[in-house]
């Protein structure tokens, strides 16, 4: 696909560089002649010098050709604008990051397909990191109605040995809840267990639970902040 992503700041440029490791053509649009120059160089996109609010530039960059946009701006004015400019060239799938929850409403309105508020993605993993040390990251699902939980599997808890259908029938196991994905180890492929799939020690999983299982889920397993091995400090992406 053609992506065409507004802003070349950290999340812009960041963003450009994993699309295109997945194999997408890439076009950036920035005002400043330093990031686009780095982006041609170092990360190897077409980058266009400019306004991405600009009809002359968004045409130079290929706006009509384009299959997605991303609405990356330092502002949210100008994000909305850029939304309304490529819904009017045709483009369909348009994901905005957005800094000032005021615009949210807005910005529906706009028929964005997909709105990224980073400031409530940060707070979240740093809360989770908080409640949930045990929680290597936790995503959520359905206005927060669902959880995804990577878990580790440590030396001596619970289900380390056990297989998935061993523990689904255990009757401590919460209701509901689902084992969707198994790591056997950190550089091994995520697949989808089976009832006679074993859990080994040094493994990790996918969970699927709701939110007010999640405590009951992780003392279920045995898995415990103490157990677990000291973890880097992430550095997430603002």
């Amino acid at each position: 696909m053609y992506i065409l992503i507004g802003g070349a700041g950290m999340v812009g440029l960041n963003l450009a560089q994993q699309l295109l490791e997945l194999g997408h053509t890439i076009g950036i649009i920035d005002t400043d002649p330093v990031a686009c120059r780095f982006a041609r160089e170092k990360i190897g996109v077409m980058a266009f010098e400019g306004s991405a609010v600009s009809t002359t530039v968004l045409l130079e960059a290929g706006i009509r050709q384009a299959n997605a946009v991303v609405a990356a701006l330092r502002d949210d004015a100008l994000n909305l604008a850029m939304i309304t400019l490529s819904r009017s060239y045709g483009v369909s799938h348009i994901v905005v990051r957005m800094r000032d929850s005021e615009f949210l409403e807005a910005y529906r309105l706009a028929q964005a397909s997909h709105i990224i508020s980073t400031i409530d993605l940060a707070v979240a993993t740093m809360a989770n990191a908080i409640e949930y040390p045990e929680v290597e990251s936790m995503m959520h699902f359905e206005q927060g109605q669902v959880e995804v939980l990577k878990l580790p599997v440590p030396e001596n808890c619970y289900v380390a040995g056990r297989t998935i259908v061993d523990i689904a029938q255990d009757p401590h196991f919460p209701k509901g809840s689902l084992i969707i994905g198994y790591q056997s180890h950190a550089a091994g492929n995520l697949e989808i267990p089976n009832g006679n799939t074993v859990l080994e020690a040094g493994s990790t999983i996918l969970v699927v639970t709701r939110p007010e299982l999640v405590h009951t889920m992780i003392d279920f397993l045995g898995i415990h902040a103490n157990r677990l091995p000291k973890k880097e400090v992430s550095h997430p992406i603002v």
